[in-house]
Formats: structure tokens, C-alpha cells, sequence
């Protein structure tokens, strides 16, 4: 009897199921092997609790259910409409039964339009609140202009203004990646250091490697990791892909030297600076794990230095334009930098009086450390200088796209944009993936996620001005986890990884917003789309001119062998491996096998995994062969090549090659599904020996230019 009330209690029931469809909530789905799974009642409980939407009995989900019915009667207008470009959208109106409204939209460039018509659909009137109310329906004109607008009406006293996002129906390919395919390095830019950096690889050898890899090479872009913010506090958090912000950058990728006011710092200011940087500098050469503390404190000292140099007449006002362009997203950012120093990184263990950027308590904190929260106003225009100057000499070393930036799915969630941005996100969850072939126990990133309520409620406005911010000085963006625009796994607190659940988002907005910042920057758009995604999403990402993600290990046929070439998609970034994978010399090897075996990542057994990798190997080495891409006995190096002219092989607009590919490192960046149990995001470019690699040394490796050899046919 017990197991039988434990099974009723945990069945969801048609009201609770119904009232999970009305807010986006997936109560079942397919995982990676094709197997039907029923997401647990309590998964759904504690999600739709994340929406301020309580579960807890069953009269409560009644009223909820009414509340969600009722919802949209009880606004004029939708809260934003989101619609592409050469289509008649359809919305829908509510005002007093039988009252009269007048519809209409505001360009951005202030013209007024007047032709949104009224389309008949007949729909019952509801009572709401002791009112009658009734449901128009009006159609958009199809030829209205790209952009964000606004939506208006007024009926009865009553008056409406919402955001019209009008998108392109189809990104504009850009001329360079339309006339040609494309080949670049795909770099941990952390990893990758030069003789003159300050113990990490910085802005200035990022411009180093497009300027040589575009002139020298003929590559036309570059990818580095994301390098959004981390906290100002140590120990700095490692991961590129846990950013305390993804509106603004760190300031451990400034190349402080390339700083003007650097030029104007006193004898005694720049003696104690070299000081500072010759500890730093000495790292380059070691083998050993990046420092990221050490760095951030002589960083920290030279941003304190720099500040004390009075900016010029032209550089104030230029420093004036860009604070008036950041506006309260910068002012709120440097807000919390300071307030991380003085009450730690976790802004949920503040005094509650702090926990909100409007609060009176900010604003006398603001005003108190005024110097300080210019201070990192100040890091971030000098990054911006510097990151404009990374675009422009890759243009100019004849890079057709140049920089492709990396967007990573969220942010820290104790973390300034978690703060910043809270009425917009999730408490208490954090965003995953189900479990997959190389993640079967699931994976929880913590990140927390987008409330699809509150973006469309504020008309998207959080996403749209970071939007606008990533493409700034970028010739593309690559979307990490794009399916995270459609959907994301849900994982409540407390629970594991693999009992979360899908949540749905208005892609059509999402989508729709990132293609139109991206067009107007003439950029390319990259969405990673690998794991269990559905295939009308990858259809929606090609029709919108998105490219998607291709890794050769997971491109296979239903048989388990290698999808030939010609058959991979052509509107896509191809690639041999991802920074989640080992690298290919390490890859080769088994490494990721045993790895994964000595954190306890496995579900069988290490004889099961090895026989499985095995056998992938002898079908690679079969196919190569018989294409007459690699001899018989070859040695590793010749592999890797010969995975890199089967890539080249593809109709794939654009091929990216790891940098730890081109010079033999085999030391894995990121072992998914760990924490403290491996060094993640911490291992400094090494050759096969396990000896540092510089940049500097690049043009004379003759590896790397045998390997980007074999993509010369792309040109």
C-alpha cells in the first residue's frame, strides 16, 4: 500500500499538468537514448514555484489555472509583440465589450503608422472582475521596417504602449563568408600567452594572433573563450563560462601597457608597476596552473595607478560619451564590483538593504565610493578601447569576420548581473542539461535562468541591450547552448541534475533580437547546437540564417559510423573537437576514457567505455584510409591532420581548429560534470612535452603551419 500512495502522490494530475503547459513547463520529454521519461511532481512543483506560482494543493492549482486563463484579459495590449519582417502578425486587443479601440505603431525613427488593421475572429467576451470584457484582433502591416519600435492603443479611457520588435526574417550572410568558406582558431585566450603578458594571455595577444594568423595564415577569424567579467574578489572564479557579468569584460584581459595613460605614469609609478608585473611575467614559461589571483592583485594595482593619471580634454569626453552609451548597466556593474570588496562576492548573504541596486542604501554606497566605482568604469572604457583595437587590425590583416565572440548560456549566480538583473531571473535554479552520452549523470551549471515572464514583460529589454552589447566589436557570435533560446533544463535546488525539466521561451523573440543586433553589425551568427536538441530547432536556426555547430566525433550515421562529408551541413562551424573535449593528440590516446573514469563520471565500465572508443578509433582510421587521407601505420600528428583535410572535405561555411590541436597540447581545459575535482579552465597552452607554448614561437612551429596547411583549399 505504501509504494501505491507514493506513485499517486507523485502522479502529476490533468489540472497540475495543465497548469505546467500555461507557463512553459515540460512534464515529460525524450532523453538522449529515445526514451520516454515523466518528469517528477515535485520537479514541477518547485519549477513553477521558481515562476511565482504555487502547486502546493490541489485548490490552489485551480486558482492558478483561473489566474493564468485570466491573464491577458486584463491588458490592453500584450506585454511586447515580437514579429519578423514581411509577415502580417496577428495580436490580440481586450478592452470593455463592445468598446471601440484605435490601434497603432511608432517607428524608431518616430513615423507614425496608422494602417494596423482589424481582422474578424470572432471570440466569446469573458466577465473579469465584474467586467465584461471582449477580444480584438489586429493585423500588422508585412512591410514594416526592422527595428524596435513601439505598439499603441486607446479605448475607453484606457491607453496602452508596449515594445514592437520587428526582426529579419533571414540574417544577411556577410560578403566573406558568403563568397568563400572560412577557416580560424578556436583559442582559450586565458591559456595562450606571449612573452609580454602579465601570466595570462590578454587583448594584445589576442590582436597578435589575428593580425599574424590573418596575414601569415590566411585564417579569417578567431574565437577565443568568452571573457566576460569575474568577480573582483579572490579566489577569481576560473570558469569563462560562469561570468560574474555578460555585459562587460574582464579587466584581466587588459594589456595594461597599451593603456594611453600609461604613457603619462611617473618614473616611480612605472618602476613600481614593472615590479608588480615581473612576478606575473615569470609565469609565462611555466608549465604550472594559471594563477588567476596572483594576476588579478597586480592588475588591480595597476588600474589603481592608471587611475590617478588625469585624463585629457579629448579623452574625457570621450570617456563622457561612453558612460552616457553604458548608462545604469555600467554604473549598477561597478556599483556591485565595490560592494563585493567590502561584504564578499555572494550578494544574497549582504545586508538585505543592499540585495537591490535601487535601494537608498546602494546610492549612499555609490556616492561614498564614488572614486572606487569610477575605478572600474574607467577598466571597463579602457577594455572597450582595447577590444575596438583587436576588430580593426583583424579587418586590416584581411580577416573576413575577424573576432567571433563566445556568449556563455548565463551568468554567476551570486554574481553582478544576478544582482543587477534579479527581477528577470529564476531564484533557486540553476540551468543543466539532461544526461547525455558524455554526461550521463546530467549536468547542472548553476546558472540561474531566464524568467520567460518577466523578458516579455519588460520587453525583453535585459536581453536586447545585451544583444547590442556583444556585437559591438565583434565579426560574429557563437551561442553557446543556443537550445537555450527555445528551451532549458530546469534544475531546482537541492535536487540532481538529471530530475530537472524543460522550460519554454518565446524564440521567436530571443531568436529574433540576437538576428537583429547581428545583422545590423553585418556579423555572422554561430548557435552551438549540439546534445539533444529537437530538429525543428535546428530547421528554425537555418532558415533564419544561424549557423549551427558540427564536431567531428559526433557526426555519425545510424550505424554508429562517420557521416561522410559531403553530407554535413554546409550553414555551420565545423570542427574536429570543442573546449569540453580533450585534445585531439589526447583524444587519440583514450585520455578522455580514463579521465572520466577516475572522477567517477562513468554509468559502465572503464573495459565497456575503452571497447567503445576502440572501436570508434578502428572506424576512423578505416574511413580516412579508404578516402586516402592517411597511410597505413600514420603517427598521431599525421591523424590529427588527416581529421582536419576530412573537416575541410565538408560543404561547412566555416572551420575552426583548437589552438591545443595546432600545437600538440594534451592536457584537457574542461572536463564537464566537475567542480573542484579537476582543474578546469586552468591549464596554460602547452606542446606535446608538456612545455609552454608562446605565441611569440607560433610562426616557427612547424606543426601548426602543416596543420593549417591542410585548410589552404578553403580559400
Amino acid at each position: 500500500m505504501g509504494d501505491e500512495s507514493a506513485d499517486r502522490a507523485d502522479r502529476l494530475g490533468p489540472e497540475l499538468a495543465e497548469l505546467a503547459a500555461a507557463y512553459g513547463v515540460a512534464t515529460e520529454y525524450w532523453d538522449w537514448r529515445g526514451n520516454h521519461v515523466e518528469v517528477a511532481r515535485a520537479t514541477i512543483v518547485a519549477v513553477l514555484a521558481a515562476l511565482d506560482v504555487d502547486a502546493s494543493s490541489p485548490a490552489v492549482i485551480r486558482r492558478e489555472l483561473t489566474a493564468a486563463a485570466q491573464q491577458k484579459w486584463r491588458h490592453l495590449l500584450p506585454p511586447c509583440v515580437a514579429t519578423r519582417e514581411d509577415v502580417a502578425t496577428r495580436f490580440a486587443v481586450h478592452v470593455p465589450h463592445g468598446a471601440h479601440v484605435t490601434v497603432w505603431v511608432e517607428l524608431e525613427d518616430g513615423t507614425r503608422r496608422g494602417d494596423v488593421t482589424q481582422v474578424h475572429h470572432l471570440v466569446a467576451p469573458q466577465w473579469i472582475d465584474d467586467r465584461l470584457i471582449g477580444e480584438a484582433t489586429f493585423s500588422l502591416p508585412p512591410d514594416l521596417p526592422t527595428g524596435y519600435h513601439r505598439l499603441l492603443a486607446r479605448s475607453d479611457g484606457r491607453s496602452a504602449d508596449v515594445p514592437l520588435v520587428v526582426t529579419p526574417a533571414r540574417i544577411p550572410m556577410p560578403s566573406s563568408v558568403a563568397a568563400h568558406r572560412s577557416w580560424g582558431y578556436a583559442v582559450q585566450l586565458y591559456s595562450a600567452r606571449s612573452r609580454r603578458s602579465w601570466g595570462l594571455g590578454d587583448l594584445a595577444d589576442l590582436a597578435d594572433l589575428v593580425s599574424w594568423s590573418g596575414r601569415e595564415l590566411g585564417a579569417g577569424f578567431v574565437l577565443p573563450n568568452p571573457l566576460f567579467a569575474s568577480d573582483p574578489t579572490v579566489p577569481v572564479e576560473p570558469s569563462p563560462y560562469l561570468p560574474t557579468s555578460r555585459r562587460f569584460i574582464s579587466p584581466l584581459y587588459l594589456r595594461v601597457e597599451d593603456v594611453p595613460e600609461y604613457g603619462y605614469l611617473s618614473p616611480a609609478a612605472l618602476a613600481s608597476l614593472e615590479a608588480i608585473a615581473q612576478p606575473c611575467k615569470a609565469m609565462n614559461t611555466s608549465p604550472a596552473l594559471l594563477d588567476r589571483d596572483a594576476v588579478w592583485a597586480a592588475k588591480l594595482a595597476a588600474l589603481e595607478a592608471l587611475q590617478a593619471v588625469p585624463l585629457s580634454p579629448g579623452r574625457a569626453g570621450e570617456y563622457r560619451e561612453f558612460l552616457a552609451r553604458e548608462g545604469s548597466a555600467l554604473t549598477d556593474f561597478a556599483t556591485w564590483c565595490v560592494l563585493a570588496e567590502l561584504h564578499g562576492d555572494d550578494w544574497h548573504e549582504w545586508p538585505v538593504a543592499l540585495r537591490s541596486p535601487s535601494s537608498p542604501e546602494v546610492a549612499a554606497v555609490r556616492s561614498a565610493s564614488a572614486s572606487r566605482v569610477s575605478l572600474y568604469c574607467l577598466a571597463q572604457w579602457w577594455l572597450d578601447e582595447q577590444l575596438a583595437s583587436v576588430q580593426a587590425r583583424a579587418v586590416a590583416a584581411g580577416m573576413g569576420l575577424g573576432v567571433v565572440h563566445d556568449l556563455p548560456v548565463g551568468v554567476h549566480p551570486d554574481g553582478a548581473d544576478a544582482w543587477a538583473l534579479s527581477d528577470v531571473l529564476a531564484n533557486g535554479i540553476g540551468v543543466g542539461a539532461p544526461a547525455d552520452e558524455f554526461n550521463q549523470q546530467g549536468q547542472d551549471w548553476s546558472l540561474p535562468p531566464w524568467r520567460p515572464d518577466r523578458l516579455a514583460a519588460t520587453g525583453y529589454a535585459a536581453w536586447r541591450s545585451l544583444a547590442s552589447g556583444v556585437f559591438r566589436h565583434a565579426g560574429g557570435l557563437r551561442v553557446d547552448h543556443v537550445i537555450g533560446m527555445f528551451r532549458l533544463w530546469w534544475v531546482p535546488a537541492g535536487m540532481p541534475a538529471h530530475q530537472g525539466t524543460y522550460v519554454r521561451y518565446d524564440h521567436e523573440a530571443l531568436v529574433g533580437i540576437l538576428s537583429l543586433e547581428a545583422a545590423r553589425a553585418g556579423a555572422v551568427l554561430v548557435g552551438e547546437d549540439l546534445g539533444t536538441v529537437e530538429p525543428w530547432v535546428r530547421d528554425v536556426l537555418r532558415e533564419r540564417g544561424i549557423l549551427g555547430t558540427s564536431v567531428l566525433w559526433f557526426e555519425r550515421q545510424s550505424d554508429g559510423s562517420p557521416l561522410p562529408p559531403e553530407v554535413w551541413r554546409e550553414l555551420c562551424l565545423a570542427t574536429v573537437t570543442v573546449h569540453d573535449l580533450p585534445p585531439s593528440a589526447a583524444y587519440l590516446s583514450g585520455a578522455h576514457v580514463r579521465l572520466r573514469a577516475s572522477l567517477g563520471l562513468l554509468t559502465r565500465s572503464v573495459e565497456e567505455e575503452l571497447a567503445a572508443f576502440q572501436s570508434e578509433q578502428a572506424l576512423w582510421q578505416s574511413t580516412l584510409t579508404a578516402r586516402g587521407l592517411l597511410r597505413p601505420g600514420a603517427g598521431e600528428q599525421e591523424v590529427i591532420e588527416a581529421l582536419h583535410r576530412y573537416v575541410a572535405l565538408t560543404p561547412s561555411r566555416l572551420v575552426g581548429v583548437s589552438l591545443t590541436d595546432a600545437v600538440g597540447d594534451r592536457r584537457t581545459q574542461n572536463q564537464p560534470g566537475t567542480n573542484k575535482e579537476y582543474a578546469n579552465w586552468q591549464q596554460p597552452l602547452c606542446g606535446p612535452d608538456g612545455e609552454p607554448v608562446l605565441l611569440d614561437d607560433l610562426p616557427t612551429l612547424e606543426r601548426l603551419r602543416a596543420l593549417a596547411a591542410t585548410l589552404a583549399t578553403l580559400r
